[in-house]
């Protein structure tokens, strides 16, 4: 009889990393064909547009997009059904990146991400989300395969606001606390390695994230690029969904929902997530989860990370929104689901208005 595990993507097939190496975009772009079409941001494309000027490529340039949601997947399919590219290249945030995974992955082609900030991991990973026209998060989809190729040029991301690596660092550092709640006591070989992967991945953000922060292109600002973007993204390949994310995705995609939100980065939002799952933990008695937390505000009061409703910028929120969020954050098919107990609306609400709560407080 048959009995086959989940299919893991690990990792992409190549990744290349360095200073000045998208000079190379072309060279390692003819691997796969002499026509390339390009899926990117407005900002990726000024940064990158002097790489593909001089080639003897066929690049085909997509309308520049800001967000990976059904009316871009529909125009891009169609982009590409009439252009027929031999190759999908990625560059910018996390949000086109997605967008080019999924295209490249409907479309069956080869997919080259190049990220222009340290601000996720999504260069790395199978796995796209998908928003709807207001920015809210509908649905994410897995994907087959990891990119089969990620260059980082630490050049190319230096140039990104300092804002951006710092919210990286909170997207990034998010492995450690949710799958230690959500896996922490498997004995699946693959998942205590993820698990251990991302307590590592957590002490070199610890360590380095204030020095990197203050020295951009740094050997410390470097090795927390390969953290964020790099080792975050393999965590979740070897571990699997319930290694990537749980309550503090959970509690970012209801977020979304508000548009009071919208200018807040991904990992400002998980970040906040974070202490929000903290904070249902302690509600449960654990109170490691409550040291965990105040080591946590700490650390995000020194690198620039929001700790609280008020940082996010909604001091001004009404009670029947944050009702909303914590329903969204509950509903059945919601991440917040792999933590080890249940949750309701009313302690994730709790929960969301006393991330900088002293230690002693429950409810």
């Amino acid at each position: 009889m048959v009995e086959a595990l989940p299919i893991l993507a690990i990792a992409p097939a190549q990744l290349l990393r360095g200073n000045g190496i998208l000079a190379l975009l072309p060279q390692y772009l003819s691997r796969y064909g002499h026509k390339a079409l390009i899926i990117a941001g407005k900002t990726a494309n000024q940064v990158t547009a002097g790489y593909l000027s001089n080639t003897d490529l066929e690049i085909i340039h997509a309308e520049a997009i800001a967000d990976c949601s059904d009316k871009n997947l529909a125009m891009l399919r169609h982009l590409v059904q009439q252009e027929n590219p031999h190759v999908i290249v990625g560059i910018g945030g996390g949000k086109v990146l997605d967008t080019a995974k999924l295209i490249a992955h409907q479309s069956n082609l080869p997919i080259v991400t190049v990220p222009t900030t340290g601000a996720t991991c999504a260069a790395w990973t199978a796995l796209s989300n998908v928003y709807d026209e207001d920015g809210a998060f509908s649905y994410d989809v897995t994907l087959d395969r990891c990119p089969n190729m990620t260059i980082v040029d630490y050049d190319v991301i230096a140039t990104a606001p300092k804002r951006t690596l710092v919210s990286g660092i909170g997207d990034a550092i998010a492995k450690w606390y949710e799958s230690s709640v959500s896996s922490g006591s498997s004995e699946k070989t693959m998942v205590i390695a993820a698990v251990q992967e991302a307590r590592i991945l957590r002490d070199i953000l610890f360590q380095k994230s204030a020095e990197a922060i203050a020295n951009p292109n740094s050997s410390a600002w470097c090795e927390v690029v390969d953290a964020s973007v790099c080792l975050a993204g393999a965590i979740g390949g070897i571990g699997g969904a319930s290694c990537r994310t749980v309550a503090a995705h959970a509690v970012h995609n209801a977020l979304t929902h508000l548009h009071q939100t919208h200018g807040t980065l991904h990992g400002e939002k998980v970040a906040y997530g974070i202490l929000v799952q903290l904070r249902l933990e302690e509600f449960q008695g654990n109170q490691l989860a409550a040291s965990s937390r105040h080591q946590l505000l700490k650390f995000y009061q020194e690198i620039g990370l929001p700790r609280s409703l008020a940082d996010l910028g909604l001091s001004q929120v009404t009670l029947a929104e944050l009702e909303q969020i914590a329903e969204i954050a509950c509903q059945p098919n919601s991440d917040i689901h792999r933590l080890p107990f249940s949750v309701s609306p009313s302690q994730v609400l709790a929960a969301m208005v006393s991330t900088t709560s002293p230690i002693a407080a429950t409810v």
